[in-house]
């Protein structure tokens, strides 16, 4: 059916029944025995069509008719799927256009609406119009009038006589949630938080108690969580927002979920902080690394860094270790984070271009010296770096190499995105067609330092070749 429907070039459409119309329908039809034995046989059915054929169970009887439940489940999918049928079947210019794919039990109630809709017996579908709900009386429009003026007094921040009104309302009806979850907020206002808490823990039993909406017991969570955050129970309120969210997920709540978790994450790491345990850790992992115990080395050194992160000399140290390791990726993000907190250390620049060189990334290492060489101009390890990251790439340039490792250094180019974008710019392409096609051309870009600049790159990278 879907392969027709694409072979006509069809627009696809898919149909859902309204689902609160229909759950409130299943609600107030079946008891729970029904809804129990409802899927109960449901699970049946739909093993026994997983079934081959020559399965004993295939020859038992078929199940029943469909049960009052799943009745009103498939009465409710007809609607909204005739619906649907209509109008499309209205808008497409041709006959032929439409393609329906039901499930056989869809069949029958689909096709006899559809047959009244053509014969113009058909009255409009209404499977998204909604019940409404009859004025109360007595004692619960009372307990209405209360909510009603508490909420106004709530608006105008008179909060004591927002209380009274609210308990008003739950003297007059004790089944109505929201009556709870009001005055939380009118004690979270007034910054009575352990009263809050309280309300909100009688309207989530209240809500328990007597089945109410999800998204009641939720908020009344989400408002408990508010108040244990005020009360700097952070931990206690990130396990309420996350039973918030299992109730019912909600936007808002998983943003304060996110960021009382944050709060309490740099809390910890605050509290921990101490530069004259994290100095003890550093001179416990040098003399460890000198040892050669480098995985016990950067035990203490990452331990230092929690212990003051903003020390520059700790991740130096800690990517030496990790080079010794072979950890490059480890060792490259220590070594960028020693140059992100100091530029001027010259170390850090050495750790890096060590890291590119030992990776055959001269072009990227001999980057990397030059930029250390640029705040330390004397220093002998930037400058030997840089020598040998040269003659790497003289290497490479000239063809001094062998073929494996040459495919090996233009792989490795190639999946650079600063390579990959020098090589997709058209007037790049150009560049380097002149240079081995228009001698003329290419002595015009060579008066351009931006141009050459990008040509050097791709030398360096291994990518172009001088013969």
């Amino acid at each position: 059916m879907y392969a027709a429907a694409f072979a006509v070039d069809a627009r696809l459409v898919f149909g859902d029944r309204p689902k609160e119309t229909t759950y409130r329908r299943l609600l107030s039809c079946p008891t729970l025995a029904e809804l129990d034995e409802t899927f109960g046989n449901q699970s049946e059915r739909n093993y026994r069509l997983l079934l081959p054929e020559d399965h004993p169970l295939a020859a038992v009887p078929p199940m029943p008719a469909h049960d009052k439940f799943e009745q009103i489940c498939i009465h409710e999918r007809d609607e909204i799927l005739t619906h649907t049928i209509r109008l499309e079947a209205s808008n497409a210019e041709g006959a032929g256009e439409v393609v329906a794919v039901l499930g056989a039990d869809h069949v029958p109630g689909v096709e006899k609406r559809w047959r009244s809709f053509v014969d113009g017996s058909a009255t409009p579908p209404t499977p998204m119009e909604t019940s409404t709900e009859p004025e109360p009386t007595g004692p619960k429009a009372e307990a209405k009038r209360e909510k009603e003026l508490g909420n106004a007094a709530y608006k105008a921040k008179d909060f004591d006589l927002a209380l009274k009104h609210y308990d008003a309302a739950i003297a007059l009806d004790d089944e109505d949630v929201s009556f709870l979850t009001n005055k939380a907020a009118v004690n979270f206002e007034k910054g009575d938080y352990d009263a809050c808490i309280e309300c909100c823990d009688d309207a989530i039993e209240k809500g328990r108690e007597l089945r109410v909406d999800y998204k009641m017991v939720a908020r009344a969570m989400t408002r408990k969580g508010n108040a244990l955050v005020k009360k700097d129970m952070l931990e206690e309120a990130i396990e309420v927002y996350a039973k918030s969210l299992m109730e019912h997920r909600n936007a808002d709540t998983l943003k304060r979920k996110n960021d009382t978790e944050k709060l309490l994450k740099d809390r910890t790491v605050a509290a921990y902080i101490d530069p004259a345990k994290a100095e003890e850790a550093r001179e416990r992992g040098n003399t460890l690394f000198k040892e050669q115990k480098y995985p016990e080395a950067v035990a203490e050194y990452t331990e230092a860094i929690k212990r003051n992160p903003d020390d520059h000399r700790v991740y130096s140290n800690r990517a030496a270790c990790y080079t010794k390791l072979a950890a490059f990726n480890e060792a490259t993000k220590d070594a960028e984070k020693c140059i992100e907190l100091e530029p001027t250390f010259a170390k850090g620049y050495t750790r890096k271009g060590h890291v590119e060189f030992f990776t055959k990334q001269f072009d990227k290492a001999l980057e990397t010296y030059q930029a250390g060489l640029a705040h330390d101009p004397n220093n002998e390890e930037l400058k030997d770096g840089l020598r040998r990251a040269m003659v790497e790439i003289q290497k490479g340039s000239t063809g001094q190499v062998s073929e494996e490792e040459m495919k090996e250094r233009q792989a490795r180019a190639m999946a650079d995105p600063e390579i990959q974008n020098i090589l997709q710019d058209p007037v790049m392409r150009q560049v380097l067609n002149d240079f081995g096609t228009d001698p003329k051309a290419a002595a015009e870009h060579q008066k351009n330092p931006a141009v050459m600049a990008k040509v050097q790159k791709l030398i360096n990278a291994g990518v172009v070749q001088v013969r």
